[in-house]
């Protein structure tokens, strides 16, 4: 069984996207606002059960994630490329 050219391009894309520099960013914003949401439930929360978002703790971590990822997503970061250093312009 050999690997075609085409199965490798996309092995490649999705390893650049993957460890792209925005798409860590992402997911780091994603982690950072679940936390949140759950430090959100725990220490503030809702004990009457009258809160649709606080007073269950699956919802707080599930709006946390969902907002710290738009938060992150709205900074792009431009890519650092290798080849652009090495270049001597005339």
């Amino acid at each position: 069984m050999s690997t075609s050219p085409k199965g490798n391009d996309l092995a490649v894309k999705m390893k650049t996207w993957i460890t792209s520099r925005n798409t860590v960013k992402n997911l780091a914003g994603l982690l950072l606002g679940a936390l949140g949401g759950f430090l959100y439930y725990r220490l503030i929360g809702c004990n009457s059960g009258g809160c649709a978002i606080t007073s269950n703790p699956y919802m707080s971590v599930l709006w946390g994630a969902a907002m710290g990822y738009l938060l992150a997503d709205i900074f792009k970061l431009k890519e650092k490329n290798a080849g652009e250093n090495s270049e001597v312009k005339s």
